[in-house]
C-alpha cells in the first residue's frame, strides 16, 4: 500500500464536526484515521491545535494573508491560557472530544500507516499556517525512508553510488508568464548535482540537468544537491516522457509508472482554423502530461484526434487547460467504445513478409470491433461493450497476446 497523510483545511472558517470528518474520511477512503492533532474549535472561535501525542497545545495568531508563518505559543491543555482561550462550550467540547478518542479511536501504528492502512490526520489553516509546519515536520517522521528499487532482475539500493531517478509528473505553465515545463524527478540512488550530465535511457540521449528547482506551492529555490528520496524539479523543455529513467548508468531503466487502461473516448474538435497551432501545441503538451492517451483511426476519412481516458473527468480538465491556458477553442465529442485492448501477434515469424513495418492484423473475427494505434504505434481494438470484447478474446486469443495494457 501507499501511506496516505491527511489534512483537514479550512478550520479558520465553519466547518463540520470533526469527528463527523473522520467518519466519513474511513468511510470515503476505506481505511482507519488516528488524529496526530486535533483542532481547538473552528471558525471565528478557532485558536490552534492539541498534539496528542506532545498532549501540547500549539496557540497561532493570525497573520494578514497567512504571508509569515505564524508564531507558535505551546501549551498544556488544562492550562488556563488555554482555557481563557476558547469559548466555555468549545473548551468543554475538545476535552469530550479528546476523552472519546482516547476510548474509541483507531491506535497509532506506524506499520499500518506504511502499508496504507491508517491515515495520520492533521488539522489546521494552510491560508494562515496553522498547523501545516506541524503537519510537515511529522510527515518527516512518520513517511518511509527510500526504497530499494527493481532494474531487470536486480535491485538497485539507494545507498548505490551512481545517480538515477525518474519523472513521475510533467507540468507546463506553473508560471504562466514564462510558459515553463518542469518535469519532476524522484531520485533512486546516488546523488544528484546541479549541472551534471545524465542519460535519458529511454532515447540514449546525453543531457546536462542544469535548471533544478524545488517548488513549494508559490515558492521556488535552487537545487545544488539531493539524494535518494528527494524530488527535483527541472526547468525546460528536456522532452521527457512520463515513466523516463535519468542515469549515470545507462543500463538503469525503472518500470515504476503504473498503466491505467481507457474506459472513456473522446473525439477532441478545433472550433477555429486560425488558433491551430495554439491547439496543436497545447494538446501535445497536454498529452506528454498524460492528461489524457491519443489513439489513431487509420481508417478515418478525417485526422480528428481521440483521445481516451479512466473517467470523463480527464476530458474536462483537458478542455479547460486548452481554453485557459492556450486560448484554444475546443469541442468534445463522445465516443462509443468503452473497452480497450492491445494486440500482439505470437509467431510474427509465421507471417509473410510485408512492406508495411507494422501491418494491420489479420483477425479470426473482428465483429464489434474497431482497431487503432496507439501513441507508440500498438495496435489496439476498441469495444462499446464487454459482450463484444469478450468474444474477440475468445477468436483471437489463439494467435493474439491480448491484454487491457500497453506491451
Amino acid at each position: 500500500g501507499v501511506p496516505i497523510f491527511t489534512f483537514m483545511n479550512k478550520l479558520d472558517r465553519p466547518a463540520r464536526p470533526p469527528l463527523e470528518l473522520l467518519d466519513e474520511l474511513e468511510r470515503v477512503l476505506g481505511i482507519a484515521s488516528c488524529p496526530i492533532n486535533w483542532p481547538l474549535g473552528d471558525g471565528v472561535d478557532f485558536k490552534g491545535v492539541y498534539d496528542r501525542e506532545t498532549r501540547a497545545v500549539h496557540l497561532f495568531e493570525r497573520t494578514v494573508g497567512g504571508k509569515f508563518r505564524a508564531p507558535v505559543n505551546v501549551r498544556d491543555i488544562h492550562d488556563d491560557t488555554v482555557r481563557d482561550a476558547l469559548p466555555p462550550l468549545v473548551y468543554a467540547r475538545v476535552c469530550e472530544e479528546l476523552e472519546l478518542l482516547e476510548v474509541v479511536g483507531a491506535p497509532f501504528s506506524m506499520d499500518n500507516i506504511r502499508k496504507g492502512q491508517l491515515t495520520p490526520v492533521f488539522f489546521g489553516s494552510a491560508m494562515n499556517n496553522f498547523g501545516v509546519q506541524l503537519m510537515l515536520d511529522r510527515f518527516l517522521d512518520l513517511a518511509p525512508p527510500p526504497a530499494p528499487r527493481q532494474v531487470g532482475e536486480e535491485i538497485l539500493m539507494p545507498e548505490n553510488p551512481a545517480f538515477s531517478g525518474f519523472v513521475f509528473k510533467i507540468q507546463a505553465n506553473m508560471n504562466p508568464r514564462h510558459r515553463d515545463h518542469v518535469a519532476f524527478i524522484r531520485i533512486v540512488s546516488g546523488c544528484f548535482q546541479r549541472d551534471m550530465t545524465a542519460t535519458n535511457t529511454r532515447t540514449g540521449a546525453k543531457m546536462r540537468l542544469g535548471n533544478s528547482q524545488r517548488l513549494f506551492a508559490q515558492e521556488r529555490e535552487t537545487v545544488n544537491e539531493a539524494w535518494a528520496g528527494d524530488v527535483v524539479g527541472l526547468v525546460g523543455n528536456y522532452g521527457f516522457q512520463i515513466g523516463d529513467t535519468l542515469s549515470e548508468d545507462p543500463k538503469i531503466r525503472f518500470d515504476e509508472m503504473p498503466r491505467f487502461a481507457p474506459e472513456c473516448f473522446a473525439y477532441l474538435h478545433n472550433e477555429n482554423t486560425s488558433k491551430f497551432k495554439r491547439f496543436r501545441d497545447g494538446l501535445d503538451q497536454l498529452l506528454k502530461e498524460g492528461v489524457a492517451q491519443p489513439f489513431e483511426l487509420p481508417d478515418a476519412a478525417v485526422r480528428i484526434p481521440l483521445l481516451g481516458a479512466v473517467g470523463p473527468l480527464q476530458f474536462d480538465v483537458l478542455k479547460y487547460r486548452l481554453e485557459t491556458e492556450y486560448n484554444a477553442e475546443v469541442r468534445l465529442e463522445f465516443a462509443p467504445w468503452t473497452l480497450v485492448r492491445w494486440l500482439r501477434e505470437k509467431n510474427p515469424a509465421d507471417k509473410p513478409k510485408s512492406k508495411d513495418p507494422n501491418p494491420r492484423p489479420e483477425l479470426a473475427a473482428s465483429y464489434g470491433t474497431t482497431l487503432a494505434l496507439d501513441s507508440a504505434g500498438q495496435w489496439v481494438a476498441l469495444f462499446s461493450d464487454k459482450v463484444s470484447c469478450g468474444y474477440f478474446e475468445t477468436k483471437n486469443a489463439e494467435k493474439f497476446d491480448i491484454s487491457p495494457y500497453p506491451f
